[in-house]
């Protein structure tokens, strides 16, 4: 298991890095786009191969990473389905699960210190974003925070956790690293309230600054999609519409790029092949399933995903493996049910 808690001092924000080696793919946690260069150094040195970037919560304090890698790695940008954010490649809910080879992250929804805010456990270990810091909690008092809800995540959620459970927030400001759910309960100042009514009247009263990059942050942490205005451009794009239209062509064969577990949540197109983006470089190269079934029925390759941003990943993909023809849905799936197409029940 590789481990490593990367440090902004600007900020004061920590980001993770994890993977678990043999084929080296790897994922990140809160990253900070100053500290790009650096992941991207890491990832080299370590021989590790992006595959996730996840943000917690939308930041208040900093300019977010997920654009920069994603442009950088092609990796996939991950946040919670709450987020105001344009467009990420996944978007994940309570029960659900963030995987790479050899890793597997428990999706936990602890809303409180924004209304996105969420929580990734791990075996002996949790991610808390801004809901649970060492000696401290989120603020509340911006971006939709609620108090009350954030008391329910804590008390009702986190604290639930082993005691032994290791604590690794997206913050802290005092120099501390890690704690553990039992020191959290027993020492954190916060905790040692008797009801959420005392705990709302505290975090009321905390009269604290606006972050300093608040004003530059949110705005900017809000656009972090990619643009795929280009691709249509290019004719390399079809509308949700159109896409409709093309269904069961024999002309055309349509690519899922999204993962086993989306595919059973919010269901499939009738006819296509599943062939998740992780996978995208193996099955474009020479001997691939993409290029050899491309080959062999001449069939136009329509890749599609959740919101458009891997498939547009996607099509870029082609182009560099020689596959100029290939296109994308604009929008995903979601333009494809809001445009009316039809969705077969959910399946792996």
């Amino acid at each position: 298991m590789i481990f490593r808690q990367l440090f902004d001092s600007v900020s004061g924000t920590y980001s993770y890095l994890l993977a678990s080696r043999a084929g080296g793919e790897a994922l990140i946690i809160d990253p900070v786009l100053e500290k790009v260069d650096r992941y991207c150094q890491l990832l080299r040195e370590l021989d590790l191969k992006l595959v996730k970037a996840i943000d917690t919560h939308l930041h208040a304090d900093h300019v977010t990473g997920l654009g920069a890698l994603r442009d950088r790695t092609h990796c996939m940008t991950i946040m919670g389905e709450q987020s105001k954010a344009d467009v990420v490649a996944m978007r994940v809910a309570e029960g659900d699960k963030v995987t790479i080879e050899g890793v597997s992250l428990d999706v936990m929804f602890t809303p409180g210190h924004t209304d996105d805010s969420y929580s990734f456990a791990m075996g002996d270990r949790v991610f808390t974003g801004d809901t649970l810091l060492i000696r401290g909690t989120g603020r509340t008092d911006f971006q939709n925070g609620d108090s009350r809800a954030q008391y329910d995540s804590i008390f009702n959620r986190l604290l639930k956790l082993p005691d032994e459970t290791l604590v690794f927030p997206a913050h802290d400001y005092k120099g501390d690293t890690v704690s553990t759910i039992g020191e959290e309960r027993r020492y954190n100042p916060r905790l040692q309230v008797r009801s959420v009514d005392e705990y709302v009247t505290l975090m009321a009263n905390l009269n604290l600054p606006n972050p300093k990059m608040m004003d530059v942050a949110v705005p900017a942490n809000m656009r972090v999609g990619l643009h795929q205005d280009e691709l249509a451009k290019q004719g390399l794009s079809l509308s949700a519409r159109q896409a409709i239209e093309c269904l069961g062509r024999p002309d055309v064969l349509l690519v899922d790029l999204r993962e086993t577990s989306e595919r059973a949540k919010h269901g499939t197109l009738s006819g296509a092949l599943h062939a998740p983006y992780p996978a995208i470089a193996e099955n474009l190269e020479a001997g691939g399933m993409l290029r050899e079934v491309a080959a062999a029925t001449g069939r136009r390759i329509v890749f599609f995903c959740a919101y458009g941003e891997r498939s547009a990943m996607a099509v870029k993909a082609a182009q560099e493996a020689g596959l100029c023809n290939a296109a994308h849905i604009e929008g995903g799936i979601d333009a494809w049910k809001k445009a009316g197409g039809p969705v077969l029940a959910g399946r792996g």
